[in-house]
């Protein structure tokens, strides 16, 4: 009794697709509609009807552990061509090659959050792979070997992630996979670029390299080392890595082809503002057209290289980088940038009262309104019954008096200047009440 109901809480493959598109829940499906086909089957078929799915299959969370019967696969998934099998119970590589091998033109696998650990896949059962081109095993702790088996068994591999594995080494593989790509391998656990430096003779071909959120120390290789093991790469994400000497980020330099670079929260950066981190890096990366997933104009790159100029030029000798000597040639010893005082000034004008003129200094940066209490503690004038008009005697021949209506306005956007006079008027009350209406 233990055993058979231990099998009834087996859930397969083939049952949760049935149950997910069972042509009971499809009725206007005959023919063709809803992403699913239904057509009636031929003598024999193992199933009522076959279901051709959606090309993209997406069953994750289905507490899937087994492959269920080989035909029922085939049948279900002849024009598959991308499934998501993440966050299941599949700890088995026999079942998943059972799938994989029924599924003739998956291009797309994604296994993640399976309980894989330990599991090792046998060569023997991994050529069912050959034909997958994009493979997902993030956070399922697969060997290395295991990694390597299916590398090796994927000719036309091109992606490859393998994030929340807790690596902290990696194994080098005597057998290169000269197809792959794109390398993903964030949140794991690698530390020392000798590790990192495997990747390049792993994967010849490796385009775009993701590292982040892993606490890599530096990036420590000479430029005919990087240039031989990384022909290829052409982006590289270092976010929130522990990378803390600018020779790291010069040392991206060497990638010959290196075109993309990601370099947020690391604690090289950490002492800047956010715009000198930029400007700084992009004057150590000539090459680099896109940083931090922002293109990098010319314009920009001048203005990032001469802030790269005065920013060490007053520094000693012999702790000048390489690269400012280099910049120095392109554009000289740069005068330090004149510092200009853009804080609103004071301006001294007469405020004229009737037949009383005072000289007041004003604070440019106040508004009308604070003006007004100004003066009126200095002419006992009520805030409330008084209107302003500013003169600007070089102009008041073609312009005349303007008032200042606004209470919130600054002075300084009227562009007052020394000379220039305040009219103070008072109210008129209005000669019409609602009594009269």
């Amino acid at each position: 009794m233990d055993s058979s109901s231990d099998e009834e809480e087996v859930r397969t493959f083939v049952q949760v697709i049935a149950e997910k598109y069972n042509p009971e829940n499809f009725p206007y499906c005959r023919g063709q509609g809803m992403g699913v086909v239904v057509l009636p089957s031929p003598p024999g078929s193992p199933t009522k009807d076959r279901l051709f799915l959606p090309s993209v299959l997406v069953l994750n969370d289905c507490g899937i552990s087994k492959a269920g019967d080989r035909a029922e696969v085939a049948a279900f998934c002849a024009h598959v061509v991308e499934l998501d099998l993440s966050y299941n119970q599949l700890k088995d590589w026999g079942e998943i090659c059972t799938i994989v091998s029924n599924i003739p033109h998956l291009d797309f696998l994604n296994l993640s959050m399976n309980p894989l650990r330990g599991v090792e896949l046998e060569p023997s059962l991994a050529e069912v792979f050959s034909r997958v081109r994009r493979l997902v095993l993030i956070n399922t702790h697969v060997s290395w070997d295991t990694v390597h088996t299916l590398t090796q068994h994927t000719p036309e591999l091109e992606e490859l992630f393998l994030c929340l594995n807790s690596y902290n080494t990696v194994l080098e593989s005597q057998t290169s996979c000269p197809s792959l790509r794109l390398l993903q391998i964030t949140d794991n656990q690698l530390q020392e670029w000798t590790e990192v430096r495997k990747f390049g003779l792993m994967y010849p071909s490796l385009d775009t390299l993701v590292l982040a959120n892993n606490s890599l120390r530096s990036v420590d290789d000479t430029q005919e080392t990087l240039q031989r093991l990384f022909p290829n790469l052409r982006s590289i994400n270092l976010n929130n890595s522990g990378l803390g000497k600018w020779e790291d980020i010069g040392r991206l330099n060497f990638f010959p082809k290196l075109e993309e670079v990601k370099a947020m929260g690391i604690p090289l950066l950490q002492p800047y503002t956010n715009q000198e981190r930029r400007s700084l890096t992009v004057a150590q990366l000539p090459s680099v057209s896109v940083l931090n997933g922002s293109a990098v104009s010319d314009g920009e790159r001048e203005d990032a290289e001469r802030f790269f100029i005065r920013h060490y030029q007053h520094g000693p000798e012999e702790e000048l980088p390489e690269r400012y000597h280099v910049l120095v040639s392109k554009y000289g010893h740069l005068a330090p940038l004149a510092e200009v005082d853009l804080s609103p000034r004071s301006a001294t004008v007469d405020v004229r009262w009737g037949e009383r003129v005072e000289a007041v200094s004003l604070r440019l940066e106040q508004t009308v309104g604070e003006l007004k209490k100004q003066l009126k503690a200095l002419l006992q004038l009520p805030t409330n019954g008084t209107r302003l008009f500013y003169i600007n005697r070089e102009m008041c021949s073609f312009l005349g008096p303007e008032e200042m209506k606004y209470g919130c306005r600054a002075l300084h956007s009227y562009s007052i200047r020394d000379g220039d006079e305040i009219l103070v008027v008072p109210k008129l009350k209005n000669r019409c009440s609602s009594s009269d209406f």
